[in-house]
């Protein structure tokens, strides 16, 4: 841990503008905190967690786009365009992919059933066990994903700054807490709100600047084209290609479903709003945003090959981890213009606090309502509710920070984390869908299946991620070379034209390792589906035709003949009588 003074030196790299620019952001973030914290205070456990469920449709939107475009995104897309080129932009198609399947067939179920953990929805279709599966799930993604969130930001702070990334850490968690704690989903909204237009302020500022130093777009366009770093959809069916047109649609389709259609970090924004058009507009609103970001951060991985094209900091070390390209970019580019830099570094630190209060107002909500609820045998009182809610975001801030240590030495953190979600993501994703779509399925087929799946999917992920930490397993870059750098470094370490892809090592790796991080989400549901399935015939069938209509997509409920809405109505009503007396669906088997 550094000592303050050599933190105040190093921080004589930031300009006065540079720090009125970052600390405003922070300072803006905590004075909405307080605001919802003291001055419009959420009276109860609805308004704490979902805004009284009245809230507007473009706040949302825009907390939609900053909770999902975390500074994962931000620095990883531009890095994996530079070294990779822009075939991982076909993946803009499986967003537009995802816009219908929500809209149509996700979004309708749960905004009609009124819920506030997505996981209720299991309880209700299936039973109590399917429930703490899918919260635990949750529980144990997130605490994976959330210390990588706060690392990249600490990361390009270190590289603009010096600051050692475990002083900045707990300094942005602190913060985070501090306004999620206090103000609920309302101060998490609007601090996306102030987040995603500082995301994309910081965005477009490296972009113009950036293109008018080089000469213009044309440029960087035409470099990028004599490189081969303007790519067309690649349509070979190996499943062992990290980017092809088909990983990128379907399993980007998939992908993007599952995290927005029934993860609680997204799902608890469209519940908060008061009726399913609102929740469809904000889902249009989203697309469109989501897109805007990717393209601009696409746009400067290209500018930032055409500005060191002769010279790769990878390979003279100038950037020391990969997903620190973008920030040195900034320097050299920003770094002239007064506070400009400190902008880029709080739109970097807006991405990754907008995620982290967006998982931590989530995971305060599934405690509650998974963990502690149905186990309390009095109701809990308004200040019990939100001393455990309080309490659950600063342990798992706490946590978060810890875990930090650990992220560091994994590596690119776009492909890292999409990897391992997948882990519990694609078995979730299988198991609402078995929920939505198959009615005859019932809970002890979809538990054994979703097991199945997180078995599978750990089995793969883990074990294709030590191939490729291990070098049996690489990628090969677009060209990168350094003939034209201006100063000295020592050339024995350089890989001109770094990396191979699926050499002689890779080829003895198991197949399924091999496969493209891009399929695992879809490997994940497919597999679980499959168990279900199969495993139905081992422990019997529901009726269909007594299965509340309600729990179904809307598009397959004119099939069946549907008796009384008994299970939702029971869950809704009866809420003295303890969980394991609900009428559950398995209770309706044939």
């Amino acid at each position: 841990m550094q000592t303050i003074d050599q933190i105040l030196g190093e921080l004589q790299r930031f300009s006065g503008p540079d720090y009125v620019a970052f600390v405003s952001m922070f300072l803006l973030c905590i004075g909405i905190g307080i605001y919802f914290g003291f001055m419009n205070k959420s009276v109860s456990e609805d308004d704490y967690m979902l805004g009284g469920r009245k809230m507007l449709v473009v706040p949302v939107a825009f907390s939609l786009v900053a909770s999902f475009i975390s500074g994962i995104t931000l620095l990883g897309l531009p890095t994996e365009v530079y070294s990779y080129g822009t075939q991982y932009l076909y993946v803009s198609l499986g967003v537009l992919g995802m816009v219908f399947l929500m809209g149509v067939f996700f979004l309708p179920v749960f905004h009609d059933l009124n819920i506030t953990s997505t996981y209720e929805y299991l309880e209700i279709r299936f039973d109590r066990r399917l429930r703490l599966y899918g919260s635990v799930m949750f529980v144990i993604m997130n605490i994976a994903y959330l210390p990588i969130v706060i690392y990249v930001p600490a990361l390009a702070f270190n590289q603009v700054t010096g600051v050692a990334v475990h002083t900045i850490t707990p300094i942005v968690c602190i913060i985070c807490v501090f306004y999620t704690s206090l103000g609920g989903l309302k101060a998490v909204v609007w601090t996306d709100v102030v987040q995603a237009i500082s995301m994309m302020g910081a965005l477009a500022l490296v972009a113009i600047k950036g293109s008018l130093d080089i000469g213009g777009a044309g440029v960087v366009i035409d470099r990028a084209w004599k490189t081969n770093r303007l790519e067309a959809p690649d349509f070979n069916p190996d499943p062992t290609v990290r980017h092809t047109f088909w990983c990128l649609f379907v399993g980007g389709t998939i992908y993007w479903t599952q995290t927005n259609a029934v993860s609680q970090n997204m799902i608890q924004r469209y519940l908060a709003l008061p009726t399913l058009a609102d929740a469809r507009k904000a889902l249009f609103i989203f697309c469109v945003g989501v897109l805007i970001l990717m393209g601009l951060c696409s746009y400067n991985g290209l500018l930032i090959y055409a500005t060191y094209e002769n010279c790769d900091p990878l390979t003279t070390k100038l950037a020391k981890a990969r997903d620190q390209l973008l920030p040195l970019f900034v320097m050299d580019t920003l770094g002239e213009l007064p506070g400009m830099t400190g902008l880029f570094i709080a739109g970097v630190f807006s991405a990754a606090l907008s995620s982290l209060s967006t998982c931590l107002n989530s995971m305060s909500a599934v405690v509650l309502e998974d963990f502690v609820k149905p186990y309390v045998k009095k109701p809990l009182s308004n200040s019990a509710t939100n001393w455990i809610m309080r309490l659950v975001v600063v342990g798992v801030g706490a946590l978060c920070v810890g875990l930090v240590y650990v992220v560091q030495h994994m590596g690119t953190v776009l492909q890292l984390t999409m990897s391992l979600e997948a882990i519990t993501n694609g078995p979730l994703f299988g198991i609402f869908t078995l929920g939505i779509f198959l009615p005859w399925i019932n809970g002890h087929s979809a538990l054994l299946g979703g097991v199945m799946g997180v078995l599978a999917m750990s089995w793969v992920t883990l074990n294709a991620q030590w191939a490729i930490a291990s070098g049996a397993i690489s990628y090969q870059t677009k060209s990168l070379n350094v003939d034209q750098c201006d100063y000295s470094f020592n050339s024995t370490s350089l890989s001109h034209n770094s990396t191979h892809i699926m050499g002689t090592l890779a080829q003895d790796i198991f197949p399924l390792y091999r496969i493209s991080y891009m399929w695992y989400t879809s490997l994940g549901a497919a597999i679980t589906i499959a168990v279900a399935l199969l495993s139905s015939f081992v422990f019997g069938k529901n009726n269909p035709n007594k299965i509340d209509p309600v729990l179904l997509t809307p598009c397959i409920r004119k099939y069946f003949s549907f008796g009384s809405a008994t299970v939702v109505n029971a869950y809704k009503t009866d809420l003295n009588i303890p969980m394991q007396h609900k009428l559950r669906s398995d209770e309706v088997a044939l």
